[in-house]
């Protein structure tokens, strides 16, 4: 559903929050190894996040990147998807044809329009915060279990 890219974006988006939340350095070597991401991607990925103001940043040997608690339950997953896909997934055909649209419509249209708006809701009503609950993550430490 989500480009790679994307997938990657929440994920380090999730662990950061959880690193600020202990207390300790979220930097791009300590993200990449918990995503399972080359850093020199990772790096891009949260220079993307930072640049549209979704996390914050700290330079220097004491550096890295930041999430707190109190701007992880605002900040929406509509938020890093349009800043790492766009709308696209909102629009989009679901067969990728380019001249579909309300007007002329692909055999599926309808069906997809369906979901398409569905899955924005989810997105617009979802935080960060609300992912790291619903993955049985602890409150205000953002832990995965197991």
């Amino acid at each position: 559903m989500f480009s790679k890219t994307c997938e990657y974006a929440i994920r380090a988006t999730l662990r950061i929050a959880e690193l600020t939340t202990a207390d300790e350095r979220a930097t791009v070597k300590t993200i990449a190894a918990s995503i399972g991401a080359p850093e020199a991607f990772t790096a891009k990925v949260l220079q993307k996040l930072v640049r549209d103001g979704h996390l914050g940043s700290m330079k220097g040997p004491g550096g890295g990147f930041v999430l707190t608690e109190a701007r992880a339950k605002k900040l929406k997953l509509s938020a890093i998807v349009k800043s790492i896909d766009g709308d696209d997934i909102y629009t989009g055909c679901a067969l990728g044809l380019p001249q579909c649209n309300d007007k002329k419509p692909c055999p599926l249209h309808e069906q997809f329009k369906d979901v398409r708006d569905r899955l924005r809701t989810i997105l617009e009503h979802t935080s960060v915060h609300d992912v790291s609950m619903g993955l049985g993550l602890d409150v205000g430490a953002f832990r995965l279990k197991g």
